[in-house]
C-alpha cells in the first residue's frame, strides 16, 4: 500500500514536472524570440542602411560635369583622379564610368592591375536597367576582381533625351560580414532566388535555400552573377514553431522578408539558455515541492507516530486485559477441575461411606453365623475323627467367607496404627509366603531381585503386606490363561522414594485404566471370582502412606504395576 502511495505521488510529481518545464520553456521562449526578434530588426537596419548608404551618389555623380565631359569625349585623366579621390573618401570598393555599350572610360581603380578600365560590363543587369532610366542594382561576383560587390547605376545625359553614359559605384559588403561572425550569431543574407551572398558562416556562402529552377539558372548564367560557384542546396529545413535546422542541428529561427530586391535576412540561435532557465524553475518547483512533501511526510510521520504510540498503548491495555481474561479463565478452568474433582472425592467418599455402613451391617450380622459355623465345623470334624470331603469343602467356604468379611471390615473403620519403619523386601517376603499355595497351584515363576540392603518406608508393615498380597493375587489372576505365567518382582531405592515394580505376562489391563480399577466392585475377573475390592483397598492404603501407584501394559504382554513409598531414613544418613 505504502510503495503505491510513493508511486502515485512519484507519478503526479513527474507529471507536475514536466508541465511546469514545459510552461517555463514556453514563456522563456517566447522571450528568446522577442530578444532574436529585436536582434534581427538590428540586423535587418544594418542591412538596408548599407543598401541605402551611398544609393544617392550615383545620382549625384551623373550630374557632375566632369562625369558628363567624359562621358561625352573630354579626357579622362582629370575624372579618374577625381573618382579616385572620392572613392578613397567614401570607402568604396570602385566608382567607374561606362559608355552607351557599357566599356570602362575612366575607373578610381584605374592605377591597379585589375583596373575596370577597357571592360565591358554591358551584359550586367544594373548597366541594363540604368540605362533604360533606373537606378540600377546588383550583387554579384566582380567579372574582373573575383571579388563580390553591390553595384549601384545610373544613366547620365547629356544636352539630349538619350544618355551619354552610366555611372556606378560597387560596394565591399565584408565589413559587414565580419561583423557578424565577431558576434558569433548565425546570420546570412539571401537574394530573391535564395542564393546566399552573405553569413556568419563560410560554409553557408553562395548555397541556395531551395534547388534553383531553369529559369533562375539561365538568369544567373546570362548576368555572370556567381562564376565559379556550384550554387549546391544548403543543408537546412524550416521547422514549425519558429524552428529550423541547419548543418544537421535544431535552431530557433526567424526571418525577415522585406527587405529591397526580394531578399531574406535569417537569423538562428540556439534554445541552450531556454532549456537551462527552463530546467532552473523546474528545479527550483521540485526543490519547494520535494520540501514540501519533506514537510508534510515529518508532519504525517508525527502523527502516524502519536497514533502509534496510542496504538501501542491501547493494543498494550488489551494485551494486559487479555492475559487477565486468560488468568481468568484458566483459574475458572481449575477451579471448575477442582469441582469436578472434590465432586468425584465426595461421590467415592459417599460411596465408600456406603459401602463403609454396609460392610459394618454386614461384616456384624455375619460374623456370628461364621462363628458358629466354625464352631460347628471343628466340633463335626471332632466327632468323625477328622475331616471328611464335607467338612473340608464347608471349612473353604467359611475360610473364604472370612476373608470377604476382612476386605469388608477395611472399609468399616479407620486404623489409628502409628507408623514405624517397615523393610520393603521383608514384606515382599511375607506377601509371598501367604500366598506360596495360589503360587504353587498355578505354577506361576516368580523371580524376585531382592536388594541386599533394607529398604525403609514408614508405614504399618500388615497394611503393606496387604498391598502387596493384592497385586500379587491380581497378578496370578491375570496369568489363568497364560502357558509360562511368571512375575518379576524388583524392588529399588533412589534418595527420597522406595520403589516396587511387579510385572506379570497376562492379559494385561486392556482399555481399562487404574483408575477405573481403583473403584470399588470393578474388577476384570470373571463373576464369582472377586468383589472388585483389593484394588479400591491398596489405592487407599498407598494414599494414607503418601505414596503413589500406577500401572500400565507391557509392550509384550501383560502389566506392570509400580509403588512408590516414601523412604525412611538409614542409620548411616542419620550418622551423616
Amino acid at each position: 500500500m505504502r510503495s503505491t502511495s510513493y508511486l502515485a505521488v512519484s507519478v503526479v510529481g513527474a507529471v507536475a514536472s514536466l508541465g511546469i518545464y514545459l510552461m517555463s520553456y514556453s514563456y522563456f521562449l517566447s522571450e528568446e524570440l522577442e530578444n532574436m526578434q529585436g536582434r534581427l530588426s538590428l540586423y535587418q537596419s544594418s542591412v538596408s542602411g548599407e543598401l541605402e548608404r551611398f544609393s544617392h551618389l550615383t545620382y549625384v555623380l551623373a550630374q557632375d560635369s566632369f562625369v558628363i565631359g567624359t562621358a561625352q569625349g573630354d579626357a579622362t585623366g582629370a575624372l579618374n583622379r577625381r573618382l579616385e579621390d572620392f572613392a578613397d573618401q567614401a570607402g568604396l570598393d570602385a566608382i567607374y564610368l561606362m559608355d552607351e555599350q557599357g566599356i570602362t572610360i575612366s575607373a578610381s581603380n584605374h592605377r591597379d592591375a585589375g583596373s575596370f578600365v577597357g571592360q565591358n560590363y554591358g551584359f550586367r543587369p544594373y548597366f541594363q536597367t540604368a540605362y533604360a532610366g533606373d537606378q540600377g542594382r546588383f550583387y554579384a561576383i566582380g567579372a574582373t576582381t573575383g571579388l563580390p560587390g553591390y553595384f549601384i547605376a545610373n544613366a547620365v545625359r547629356g544636352d539630349g533625351p538619350d544618355p551619354i553614359g552610366v555611372v556606378a559605384i560597387k560596394i565591399d559588403f565584408s565589413d559587414l560580414q565580419n561583423s557578424w561572425r565577431q558576434s558569433g550569431e548565425q546570420v546570412l543574407l539571401a537574394n530573391e532566388d535564395g542564393v546566399v551572398l552573405l553569413s556568419s558562416d563560410p560554409g553557408w556562402r553562395y548555397r541556395v535555400l531551395s534547388p534553383l529552377t531553369s529559369t533562375q539558372q539561365e538568369k544567373i548564367k546570362e548576368a555572370r552573377q556567381f562564376p565559379g560557384q556550384d550554387l549546391e542546396p544548403l543543408d537546412w529545413s524550416e521547422l514549425p514553431g519558429d524552428q529550423a535546422r541547419i548543418s544537421g542541428v535544431k535552431r530557433l529561427h526567424l526571418a525577415a522578408r522585406d527587405l529591397p530586391h526580394g531578399w531574406s535576412l535569417h537569423y538562428f540561435a540556439s534554445d541552450d539558455q531556454v532549456v537551462a532557465r527552463s530546467w532552473l524553475v523546474t528545479a527550483l518547483f521540485v526543490l519547494m515541492a520535494g520540501a514540501a512533501f519533506i514537510f508534510l511526510q515529518v508532519q504525517r510521520t508525527r502523527r502516524v507516530g502519536a497514533a502509534l504510540a496510542r496504538s501501542e498503548q491501547e493494543e498494550a491495555q488489551l494485551r494486559q486485559a487479555n492475559e487477565r481474561l486468560a488468568v481468568e479463565i484458566e483459574d475458572r478452568k481449575t477451579a471448575e477441575r477442582r469441582l469436578k474433582r472434590t465432586q468425584g472425592e465426595l461421590e467415592r467418599a459417599s460411596r465408600l461411606a456406603a459401602l463403609g455402613q454396609l460392610s459394618a451391617s454386614v461384616t456384624h450380622e455375619l460374623g456370628q453365623p461364621i462363628a458358629a459355623m466354625r464352631n460347628h465345623l471343628v466340633a463335626a470334624e471332632i466327632g468323625s475323627s477328622g475331616q471328611t470331603a464335607l467338612t473340608q469343602k464347608i471349612g473353604g467356604l467359611v475360610d473364604r467367607m472370612e476373608g470377604i468379611t476382612r476386605q469388608l471390615r477395611f472399609f468399616a473403620c479407620s486404623d489409628t496404627e502409628a507408623f514405624g519403619d517397615v523393610d520393603l523386601c521383608a514384606s515382599v517376603d511375607a506377601a509371598l509366603a501367604l500366598l506360596a499355595p495360589n503360587i504353587e497351584q498355578s505354577g506361576v515363576r516368580v523371580q524376585f531381585d531382592h536388594p541386599d540392603q533394607p529398604v525403609l518406608i514408614r508405614g504399618i508393615a500388615l497394611r503393606i503386606e496387604q498391598v502387596i498380597t493384592n497385586l500379587l493375587r491380581n497378578a496370578i489372576d491375570a496369568m489363568d490363561d497364560t502357558d509360562a505365567p511368571e512375575i518379576h518382582i524388583s524392588v529399588t531405592r533412589s534418595d527420597h522414594e522406595a520403589i516396587l515394580e511387579i510385572c506379570d505376562n497376562g492379559h494385561g489391563l486392556g482399555d481399562a485404566t487404574l483408575a477405573e480399577l481403583q473403584e470399588p466392585f470393578v474388577t476384570t475377573r470373571e463373576s464369582g471370582r472377586g468383589m472388585g475390592l483389593g484394588l479400591a483397598i491398596s489405592a487407599s492404603i498407598v494414599k494414607d502412606h503418601d505414596g503413589t501407584m500406577t500401572a500400565q501394559n507391557r509392550d509384550s504382554s501383560g502389566t506392570v504395576f509400580r509403588v512408590t513409598f516414601p523412604t525412611a531414613l538409614r542409620p548411616e544418613d542419620t550418622d551423616a
